[in-house]
């Protein structure tokens, strides 16, 4: 019994970390107010909120140069993460995705928190490392294409 809850006890981990990012991604392509340059909740007013409050201004800056597409791509981003990660597919790839996008908003939305454990941000950033550590082993389209492939040598 402990072998196999020790086999399966990442993927509550991996149901939570894909369903987040899936539900982020989906909630800012459909926000219409996220998804423009300046205005309330846009994402636009959001970079100009904490550039002068996080580590990094310069990336700020960067994304302030297009929000929209920089907001677009995010979305994206998150959204490509958290399907991956359910599906079990590039498991690694995708954590790794999702340790870079939870990264960059520590270092730029969340930097200013304090006490820094209570951004959100940097405990998505930890999650993520168990995921780039061990990837999907089990219930993963991972998993099923390296047991066809291990066939298919045999």
């Amino acid at each position: 019994m402990r072998e196999r809850a020790a086999r399966y006890a990442l993927l509550p981990l991996r149901i939570f970390l894909g369903v987040t990012f899936v539900y982020a991604g989906l909630d800012k392509l459909t926000d219409r107010a996220f998804l423009s340059a300046s205005g309330a909740g846009s994402i636009g007013e959001q970079m100009h909120g904490v550039r002068d409050t996080s580590a990094i201004p310069a990336l700020v800056d960067w994304a302030l140069h297009s929000p929209v597409g920089f907001g677009t791509a995010l979305a994206v981003g998150e959204l490509l993460v958290g399907l991956g990660t359910l599906a079990g597919l590039l498991t690694r790839i995708a954590a790794t995705g999702g340790a870079l996008i939870s990264l960059s908003l520590w270092l730029t939305v969340s930097w200013q928190v304090t006490p820094y454990y209570y951004g959100n941000d940097l405990v998505y950033l930890m999650a993520w490392i168990p995921m780039i550590m061990a990837g999907a082993p089990y219930l993963s389209l991972d998993s099923l294409i390296r047991s066809r492939r291990s066939r298919r040598i045999a």
